[in-house]
């Protein structure tokens, strides 16, 4: 655990980190030893049990939190331009529970179809094509980025 808890308050001193990312840094620091240096004494494999205790005691201090590493995420993916579908997957990606990522996107308030609006407008102009070929061409590009139908079809409902 001495060479744990110092890993892990300089990676999150870094970013934010769910639970299952932060024991698979862990997890890896013991592997490889400490900056790559395979000929320390650090490169002596960490028990699981000194992983859950660095965990434990990062939850006890809050530094480490699963729902709000998930409400913070999900604002920052959101604002990057990404769905609420690609978000969700992201995060289950990441560890994070059902209930973590419900709580987290009810709590964002984030308008969607907002969203899905904004995002076909700064790709494609204000005012959205009703050729076949180019509705499609935002269909596609917003599913890519995580919209649902629902959302994406009322960016054409405005523009008809």
């Amino acid at each position: 655990m001495k060479t744990l808890l110092p890993r892990a308050m300089r990676l999150l001193a870094q970013r934010d980190f769910s639970e299952q990312e932060m024991r698979r840094k862990l997890a890896a620091h013991s592997s490889f030893g400490c900056f790559g240096n395979h000929h320390s004494a650090e490169n002596v494999p960490v028990s699981e049990e000194s992983i859950d205790q660095v965990i434990a005691y990062c939850y006890q201090h809050n530094w480490l939190n699963d729902t709000n590493y998930a409400c913070r995420f999900v604002l920052s993916r959101s604002n990057k331009g990404y769905g609420s579908q690609r978000i969700q997957s992201e995060l289950q990606q990441k560890g994070i529970s059902r209930d973590d990522i419900s709580l987290a996107m009810s709590e964002c308030g984030i308008d969607w179809y907002e969203k899905a609006r904004e995002l076909a407008s700064k790709r494609f102009g204000s005012e959205l094509s009703t050729d076949w070929k180019e509705k499609s061409k935002v269909q596609r590009y917003l599913a890519y980025r995580g919209f649902i139908q629902d959302e994406i079809q009322s960016v054409f409902a405005d523009s008809e």
